[in-house]
């Protein structure tokens, strides 16, 4: 037989070799493992035994040349030792050498041939720790060929007679050599496998998080409603018959395949799901032979239950009906698995934020009630001063008071039209004109169809600090600026005077809430604006002065 013939058989053989490689592969729990990034003990003996039965089946498929078998042996330790390791190298190597021998003990090239293959697996896994997964299946030729040619040269060295060792050298060598290029082919497929996988991987993110971005605004309040576009969004973008989202009695929202059997409130939720929220597992669930279903209410044939979790344990599930029964593959209950992680972050996320929002109103209340009887107590002493002097001038003091009062106690909400707030700033500078005279005045500079909200008791405060912190000490005399104008999207709202200067240490304190209990209204206003927008009042040093601003 000549070399051309012989290289053609060998073509053949690791042509067979592939094929039955890439059969391997295409079985689901073989390719689960070969996409692995890190292998555990009984992967790599699992692959360890792949190997070497692709390396026996290459000597049994082998071509006799003059008592020698010209195989693809070698093709397999060495795909095997580059791929996965030294312990897959080796093992299959040592095995399949070894089977080499015996079948063959005392031909003239059996114990080089079992020497070469332990070589070949030891070679591969050196291989395996030193060159990086882009040049592996250049690294994996290279490995088969030095393998190849050291098996020639034991034949050389060891084979006797010399002159039939040499012929088989000669007959053999290039087919066995060439042969080595299917090694690459036998790295390729792996690889394909490994960046199928991250591929699915990537398109299982994208869509996880597109399912995230779609559903987040339906998180910012939590009801049937909001729970309903949740499922209708995850059903439409992974392509089921039904998604529902249950607590852990009832069933919150179902979407999809007989939505009509789940319309009525307070539908309680399977005992399988149960099962599912007291083991904190995930369910797959197909229907049985005898059954026609695995709902009563639903003709559905597969169902995946994922648990949906916070800090405080399972609070509900996921679940994601077909109407045909079929095994879910590796890639849809990772996608699950994933949405229900995000799910229950979110939920979790949606939690804190109501939690934060009903923290963040209850200190708003309390801050105004701080307001309410500290500005009470300053005009009931105003209207006091007038009762028997001038009791006209009390009755009106006590009409301006009660028109403050009157929008103050309508207020159902953190926030009231800034008109009416002016309204109630314009009662309080009356009262406030009634005790200091012709020498206050109080300008008003304001846009007209001024629209915007503003917390209760916002501008009343920065005035009265004005009047009493200003234009008091300042003998009682000077004017105040009130202004409300419209700039760039914002309201800009501020008071200034032109009597004492504001103190830097009083500034400072305001800014790192340092202020003594009894001096509470400017702070407090600064602290509303801060929980409400995200930023307080700009305070100014004016020469003379003081001045006021923030925006809403």
């Amino acid at each position: 037989m000549d070399k051309g013939a012989i290289f053609l058989q060998l073509l053949e053989k690791s042509s067979l070799m592939t094929v039955l490689f890439i059969i391997i592969t295409k079985i689901q729990g073989f390719k689960y493992i070969f996409q692995k990034e890190n292998y555990k003990l009984k992967d790599l003996l699992v692959i360890s035994l792949i190997f070497t039965a692709l390396a026996i089946l290459g000597t049994y498929n082998g071509i006799d040349v003059q008592g020698s078998l010209a195989n693809t042996r070698i093709i397999a330790i060495v795909s095997g030792g580059v791929l996965f390791g030294p312990l897959v190298g080796i093992t299959s190597g040592i095995i399949s050498g070894f089977h080499r021998y015996i079948i063959d003990t005392g031909g003239i090239t059996a114990f080089p041939c079992f020497i070469s293959s332990i070589f070949a697996g030891i070679l591969s896994g050196f291989f395996y720790q030193k060159i990086s997964n882009r040049y592996k299946w250049i690294y994996g030729i290279a490995c088969g060929v030095i393998s190849e040619s050291f098996s020639m040269l034991l034949i050389y060295l060891l084979s006797r007679p010399h002159n039939i060792a040499i012929g088989i050298i000669r007959k053999i060598y290039i087919p066995m050599i060439v042969g080595q290029i299917s090694i690459g082919l036998l790295i390729s497929i792996v690889d394909a496998i490994k960046k199928e996988k991250e591929e699915v991987a990537a398109m299982q993110s994208k869509l996880a998080l597109d399912i995230a971005n779609k559903t987040l605004p339906y998180f910012r309040s939590i009801n049937e409603e909001s729970l309903k576009k949740i499922c209708k969004i995850i059903k439409d973008e992974i392509n089921s018959d039904a998604v529902s989202i249950t607590d852990r009695d009832e069933v919150l929202a179902y979407v999809g395949v007989g939505e009509e059997a789940f319309k009525f409130p307070h539908t309680e939720i399977s005992n399988i799901t149960r099962c599912s929220i007291r083991e904190n597992s995930i369910l797959n669930i197909q229907v049985k032979k005898e059954e026609s279903s695995i709902s009563e209410k639903v003709n559905l044939k597969t169902a995946m239950i994922i648990p949906l979790t916070d800090s405080q344990g399972v609070v509900g599930t996921l679940k994601i009906y077909y109407t045909k029964k079929y095994d879910m593959s590796h890639s849809k209950k990772s996608l699950a698995i994933g949405l229900s992680q995000i799910i229950s972050t979110l939920m979790e996320i949606s939690k804190i934020e109501k939690i934060e929002k009903e923290k963040k109103k209850s200190e708003i209340k309390a801050l105004q009630r701080q307001i309410n009887p500290h500005f009470l107590f300053n005009a009931l002493n105003t209207i006091t001063s007038f009762i028997r002097i001038n009791p006209d001038k009390a009755r009106k003091l006590i009409i301006n008071l009660s028109t403050y009062m009157r929008y103050n106690l309508e207020v159902n909400d953190n926030l009231i039209d800034i008109n009416k707030e002016l309204e109630q700033v314009k009662a309080y500078v009356e009262i406030e004109k009634a005790r200091f005279g012709d020498k206050l005045t109080v300008l008003y500079d304001i846009d007209e169809n001024i629209d915007a909200k503003i917390p209760s008791l916002t501008i009343q405060p920065l005035v009265e600090n004005a009047i009493i912190h200003g234009i008091r000490k300042n003998g009682g005399c000077g004017t105040v600026i009130i202004g409300v104008k419209k700039e760039d999207g914002y309201t800009r709202v501020w008071v200034e005077n032109d009597g004492i200067t504001i103190d830097l240490d009083i500034i400072k304190k305001v800014y790192s809430g340092e202020m003594p209990g009894n001096k509470i209204g400017l702070y407090n206003v600064h602290l509303r604006l801060k929980l409400i927008y995200g930023q307080g009042l700009n305070i100014y040093r004016l020469e003379p002065g003081t001045k006021m601003e923030f925006y809403i």
